[in-house]
Parts: structure tokens; sequence; C-alpha cells
């Protein structure tokens, strides 16, 4: 059954980029010789090994645990002998320690404990010991979103994949749509709720196809628009709920899981496997051959772009996730997590490289901010250092980091890197 939805303004419609791998039905990827497990795969406390140089572990083994509430589970996503726990750098900057596990081509495997009993307490404690977080990008453990402390009614599962170039929410609505649905009413049982809204861009109406009569499931259609995919403009299209400032989603009475991320909640439920691997997308103009692929965990983003036939002579900038909200990377010798979602290479016509200009104080940014922000000021309040007047006059704690203001900014402002060091120096205060 399809609702109606509702359309946020501002924002800005994209080319989306995603004939190029929308097309490519998932394929698994062989495990590589050896995968570097970081222990910080999510917002909160990295976690804390439970295992040491020398020791052997089965694909499925604990190999890090959740350190407080805020923090989840480690698993091994090969069998093998753990040869480091090694800092390693992290694709937006920082270090990580990383568990290092050489693979011994034996694929020996180890499953969860069956649950005795399907109820609400039984899904949240899988779920935390499965160690599923948000796997739509901003990884916050999914045990603490199934408590929240104020009353839900509604479950959105987010597929409308707004980003550019990614395509593997897509092809798992598509391949894997009974798994997806099983997984989100799992995630309604554990909540308390009883409506359940998928939520699908236009761009994809195999999708919605695929969705529209699964029972127990609403099926919203949302006009495409980036960020479309945002939280609180996904709450207002499908529910017209506003969420204030500096509040949640529970606070309205809603929770929004990723459709990966409901996946993985059915996969640990019924099959009893922990989060070890997650399906990315490789593409971009810059990549030979783009794909959608299950990965291990740990796998290295060289031995994936390998996979794919490497890169084109004409390969220029290389991403972590979309072109929108991604990193840039400065090399590929970094290893995939539960949080990303995608691989991108760019060629120097699809990466601008122009230098930055002074600001011209078109409003451009402001126009197309949906959050309704000036991020011209919030950047002239951080480059003058006045990072106070940038939260209380700017509101740049309330900047979802979308880049829009960036993506039409004719001088080529660096607005989002601004916005995010003006954060931090807000967090080293505090």
């Amino acid at each position: 059954m399809k609702i109606k939805t509702k359309f946020f303004c501002r924002g800005v419609h994209i080319d989306d980029k995603k004939s190029l791998s929308a097309g490519c039905p998932i394929r698994d990827v062989a495990a590589p010789d050896s995968v570097a497990i970081a222990l910080s795969q999510h917002i909160g406390k990295p976690a804390k090994p439970v295992v040491a140089v020398g020791d052997v572990v089965e694909r499925g083994a604990l190999i890090a645990e959740a350190d407080g509430a805020v923090s989840a589970n480690v698993f091994a996503s090969v069998s093998g002998k753990v040869i480091a726990i090694e800092r390693r750098p992290l694709p937006r900057g920082g270090e990580t320690d990383c568990i290092v596990i050489e693979n011994d081509g034996e694929n020996r495997e180890v499953s969860l404990k069956p649950l005795q009993e399907i109820t609400p307490d039984s899904v949240r404690e899988r779920v935390r010991e499965a160690g599923i977080v948000g796997m739509g990008g901003a990884g916050f453990p999914t045990a603490v979103k199934l408590s929240p402390k104020t009353p839900v009614d509604t479950l959105i599962v987010n597929g409308a994949e707004c980003e550019p170039y990614l395509t593997c929410d897509h092809r798992l609505m598509i391949e894997k749509t009974d798994e997806i649905a099983e997984g989100a009413k799992l995630l309604a049982l554990a909540l308390g709720v009883e409506r359940v809204i998928v939520a699908i861009e236009l761009n994809k109406p195999d999708a919605i196809a695929k969705f529209d009569g699964v029972d127990g499931v609403l099926v919203a259609e949302l006009r495409k628009r980036y960020p479309m995919g945002s939280e609180k403009h996904l709450i207002y299209s499908c529910t017209g709920r506003r969420v204030p400032p500096g509040k949640l989603p529970a606070d309205v009475g809603v929770i929004v899981e990723n459709v990966a991320t409901a996946l993985a909640v059915y996969e640990a439920v019924k099959l009893g496997k922990p989060l070890v691997d997650r399906v990315m997308t490789v593409s971009g103009e810059g990549v030979k051959e783009p794909a959608n692929l299950r990965v291990p965990l740990g796998t290295s983003y060289r031995y994936l772009l390998d996979l794919c036939g490497g890169e084109t002579d004409d390969a220029s900038t290389y991403i972590a996730g979309g072109p929108m909200m991604g990193a840039t990377l400065l090399s590929t010798d970094f290893h995939t997590r539960k949080t990303d979602s995608g691989l991108l290479v760019l060629t120097a016509r699809q990466a601008s490289i122009a230098a930055p200009t002074a600001c011209i104080h078109c409003g451009r940014c402001a126009e197309v901010c949906p959050m309704h922000l000036l991020p011209m000021d919030i950047d002239f309040y951080t480059l003058a250092g006045d990072y106070d007047m940038a939260r209380d006059r700017g509101g740049v704690l309330n900047c979802i980091e979308c880049g829009t203001c960036a993506y039409v900014c004719p001088a080529n402002r660096a607005l989002v890197q601004s916005i995010q060091m003006c954060k931090q120096k807000l967090r080293e205060k505090r």
C-alpha cells in the first residue's frame, strides 16, 4: 500500500549518475589475503579487543566487545590468525586501532546461538550482540535506537539513497525485498510500533514495485530531491512531522533505519549472523567496471578497485562514500567499515579542483540550504575564529553537512570543511 508524501522546499536536484551501477547485481567478494578490522566503526567509544596477536579466529567470532552503551561489538570477517593490533588511519582523518587477520583460506565460520523465542527484548539483545549499527552513514549503535526514551509510533525504513552514484541500497531492495521487510518487522516488534514505512525515491520504480503489496509495510514514494535521505527531511516527507532543532526523531515519535540495517537485523535474528560484511557500490567514471559488491569488513579499497578492473587513465579523485557527503582520499590504503556504502573514482572532468575565490554574496547557499541556515555567515565567523558566533547566530550545530551549499557555490568555497572545522573547535571547547 502506498501513502501520500509531502515535499520539503530547498535542496538541489542533481544528476544522480546511478545508471553506471544500478543494473549490476550484487556480487560476493572473495575474502582477501588479510583484513584490517577497525575498532572504531560507529559513533561512540571504540570497541575493546578480546583477542591477542597469535590467536586463531573463525569468521563470525567476537574479536572486540562494546565499551559502554554507545559502542558496538566487532567480529572477524575471515578465518585465520591475528597478526597485528595496530594504529591505522581513517578516511575522514585521525586513526584507530585495527585488528589485522591473515586469511587462512579455510573459511571456518561460527554463528550466534539461536534465539529460543523472538520477543522485543530478545530482538534488542540480539541486535546489540551482533554489533549492528546504522549502515546509512551515521553508524549509531542500533540497539540504542531500539530503546527510545520517548514513545514512538512509526518506523521508517530509509531506502531513499539520494547520494549520486550509490546504488547498493537499490540493489538490496530489489534482491532482498522479503528479508528487508522481515527485518523491518523485527525492528517494529522491538520498538512496539505497528506502522512501518519503506521510503523510496521515484528514480527507483523497480524497488517501489517490489515493496508495493508486501504485507504489513507501507510504501512512501518520494520525489527526487537531494538530501531526501536526511532523517529530518525524510520524516517530514513521510509523516508531516518536523523534528525541532536539537531534538531527535524519537522526540516526534519516529525511528529511522536504513534498508541495509534492516537486512542485518534479519540475518542476526533469523540466521544467527553477526555483522561481518556489507554491500558497497564501487563506481564513478574513473572505474573501469562499476559494481555492487558484498564485502567482508576490513577489505582494502585497493583490493576492491582491482576487482572492478582498476581505474581509467584519466582517474583523478578517490572518495569514500558519495560525492556530496563522502571523504576525499589521499590514497587507497584504507579498509572497509560497517558504515562504508561506496567507493568512488572520478575523473578530473567530474571532480572540481578549481581554487576558491572570495565570497561574492550571491546568497545561493542560503537559497538551497535544507536546514534554512546561512552557510556564508557560518563560513565568515569560522574563518574569523568566532566559533561561538557561528553557533549562536549562524546555527552551525543544526547543519547536517549535506553539501548542497558547496555544490551551488560559484566561488568554490570550502563551506562544508569550514562547518566541520567549526563543529570540531566547539567540541574542543566543551
